[in-house]
């Protein structure tokens, strides 16, 4: 099997993954919103990071370049 179509497979493994973590952690985040409870800091990190993951694997950079190529 071709290592680009296995490192691909990961990739969107990864991405679901994380896709997954920002929406939890949204809807945690809408639901204390919603029922007026303080939003722990416990919620807002795990979201803050997956977002930032995301965006690091999605944003072509010179450090990722390989995977647009």
């Amino acid at each position: 099997m071709n290592t680009r179509i296995q490192t691909d497979i990961w990739i969107s493994h990864i991405v679901v993954v994380i896709g997954l973590f920002l929406v939890a952690s949204a809807v945690g985040i809408i639901v204390l919103i919603l029922i007026g409870k303080p939003i722990p800091e416990i919620l807002v990190a795990p979201g803050s990071v997956a977002m930032g993951g995301l965006a690091r694997l999605l944003v072509p950079s010179p450090l990722n370049q390989w995977l647009f190529d």
